[in-house]
C-alpha cells in the first residue's frame, strides 16, 4: 500500500539533511517499521511517477493536506531553447491543491519554482 510519511520543517534542512531524513523515511517504509504518527501532519507530499516510466498525471491529495506535486519521468525532448531547437532534458510536473487552502495564483507560482530550481539546481546548494 501508499505510505506518505512526513518529514517536519523539510523547508528549512539543507538538501543533505534532507535527503538523509527521506532515506530513513524510506528505509523505515521498506522494512514495515512505518508508524501511524509518522504520516500525520503534512502539508504537501511530493511522488515521484517518474520512477515507474510515467511521464505525468493527476495526482489525488492524501486527506488533509494542500497539495501534491507528480514528477514524471525525465525524457528526451526536442525543445525550442533560445530561439533554435534542442533536445532537452524534460519532466512534467502536475501540482493538485486544495483551492480551499490554495488559489491558483499560488499553486502556479509553486510549480515555476520548483520548474526554476529543477532547470538550475546550483541555487539550491548555494543556499547551504
Amino acid at each position: 500500500g501508499l505510505l506518505v510519511p512526513v518529514i517536519h520543517e523539510a523547508d528549512s534542512m539543507s538538501l543533505p539533511k534532507l535527503g538523509s531524513a527521506l532515506m530513513g523515511l524510506v528505509d523505515t517504509a521498506r522494512e514495515g517499521r512505518t508508524l501511524p504518527e509518522q504520516m500525520k501532519h503534512g502539508t504537501i507530499t511530493i511522488t515521484n511517477i517518474g520512477v515507474l516510466g510515467v511521464d505525468g498525471g493527476t495526482p489525488i491529495l492524501p486527506p488533509g493536506q494542500g497539495g501534491i506535486l507528480a514528477v514524471g519521468q525525465i525524457t528526451d525532448t526536442a525543445w525550442v531553447h533560445k530561439g533554435k531547437i534542442k533536445i532537452r532534458p524534460v519532466c512534467e510536473l502536475t501540482l493538485s491543491f486544495d483551492h480551499r487552502m490554495i488559489d491558483g495564483e499560488l499553486g502556479s507560482r509553486v510549480v515555476a519554482r520548483v520548474a526554476q530550481l529543477l532547470n538550475d539546481p546550483r541555487e539550491l546548494l548555494a543556499k547551504e
